[in-house]
This record gives structure tokens, C-alpha cells and sequence, in this order.
């Protein structure tokens, strides 16, 4: 899989992306760095045909109000260390596959279990 990894996310995520197989940006390699607007990754997520892997909700609104960028994985997993959070995301990516969920309206979370205005089909 192809992924670009968010400026809140590791260095050291995206290298243990790409350890294991995956071809793998950080924000850090863009020309801007850390600086390069939400717009401008989603932007290059799309051309390249990359999952932005992120912590940031702002993309979660964008995902389901405009559809980009057209792959997301949120990181929600509070704080762990670096070493548990590479470990964890690698070790999952499976349930992950190339054609993410679609979003659709008034469906139950399956994580939580509650009525939600958008939530992802097939998890």
C-alpha cells in the first residue's frame, strides 16, 4: 500500500510502514514539511493513490463532507509511545485493505455501537 504519513504521526511510523513493505511519504520529505496545508496532502494522496494516515480530525471532515482525501486511516489511539503506536498500526494494516469503507449516513458505529451521522460501512 502507499501511504503519507501526517506531520502529528513519527518519522519512525513511516519508516516501519516502509520496513514492511509499503511505500511510505512523511510530511517531513514535502517540500513544506510539517507546514504543507491539509489541502495540498489530500491533494497529493489523490494523484499518488496514497492512504493519509493521520491524527488530525480536520480530514475526517473533509473525508466525509468532500470525499477527500479518497483514503484515510485516523490514528485515535491517545497517547502511546512511538514503539507501540508503529507496532500496533503495522500489525493491523490488514483490516485495512486497498478499498477503504464508504461513508454512508444514519448507521450504527461498529466500534461503539452508536447511531451515527456518518460512519464507515464494512468495519
Amino acid at each position: 500500500m502507499k501511504f503519507i504519513v501526517d506531520a502529528q504521526l513519527p518519522r519512525r511510523l513511516a519508516r516501519d510502514l516502509a520496513a514492511a513493505g509499503h511505500d511510505v511519504t512523511h510530511t517531513l520529505d514535502l517540500p513544506l514539511g510539517n507546514r504543507t496545508p491539509d489541502q495540498d496532502i489530500a491533494t497529493l494522496a489523490a494523484k499518488e493513490g496514497r492512504v493519509v494516515v493521520t491524527k488530525d480530525s480536520d480530514f475526517v471532515t473533509t473525508f466525509v463532507l468532500r470525499g477527500a482525501p479518497p483514503k484515510l486511516l485516523l490514528i485515535s489511539t491517545g497517547n502511546i509511545s512511538n514503539d507501540a503506536l508503529s507496532r500496533l498500526t503495522v500489525a493491523n494494516l490488514t483490516t485495512f485493505d486497498e478499498k477503504p469503507p464508504q461513508v454512508s449516513k444514519g448507521r450504527t458505529d461498529p466500534f461503539t455501537g452508536v447511531d451515527s451521522p456518518a460512519c464507515k460501512e464494512g468495519w
